[in-house]
């Protein structure tokens, strides 16, 4: 049965762009994971990554649930996600924490502008909140792991950061 919100677009446009996002996550951590799959902070990408599996599992239940269509550039963002996290990983450890201290803050305000906006959608905004401090938590997580002392830290901070921003308007439409 297909679930009615108050505004079925905005909830449209939220669980397409939230499972685009989260398929994306999950590549960027398996990407890491290519690279750094031995070094010690693999097991802290691996809770992560299975954290956004439960959070794409949750979106494509949701997508089914509400009848919503992926975005059509699922693809991409499963390509985009990996190469992201392996190149991270590549310049080493350090940098693929600042990779998720970049992309889990975009993540986190993305879902507490949502959830505020769907106050009265009391399950389904329980769940971005959920979410939204989990992402949270992946970032502290990344900063606990030095990304802040990442090599260039602040430009692969705002660049990462603007390319989750322009990804997130076209999962949004696309």
């Amino acid at each position: 049965m297909k679930r009615k919100y108050q505004d079925q677009d905005d909830v449209s446009r939220y669980l397409r762009v939230d499972h685009a996002g989260e398929l994306g996550a999950r590549r960027i951590y398996e990407g890491q994971l290519a690279v750094l799959g031995s070094h010690p902070v693999a097991e802290e990408i691996r809770h992560m990554r299975d954290q956004e599996q439960e959070h794409l599992d949750t979106f494509e239940n949701l997508l089914n649930e509400y009848q919503v269509r992926p975005s059509l550039l699922s693809p991409f963002w499963n390509g985009a996600g990996f190469v992201l996290g392996a190149v991270t990983a590549a310049m080493g450890p350090k940098a693929a924490m600042a990779c998720t201290i970049a992309v889990e803050e975009v993540i986190g305000t993305h879902y507490d502008k949502q959830a505020k906006s769907l106050k009265g959608e009391d399950e389904l905004a329980a769940t971005l909140e959920r979410f939204r401090d989990e992402e949270l938590e992946h970032r502290d997580i990344a900063k606990d792991h030095d990304g802040e002392q990442a090599i260039g830290y602040p430009v692969m901070r705002r660049v990462i950061q603007a390319g989750c921003r322009a990804a997130i308007k076209l999962a949004e439409r696309v």
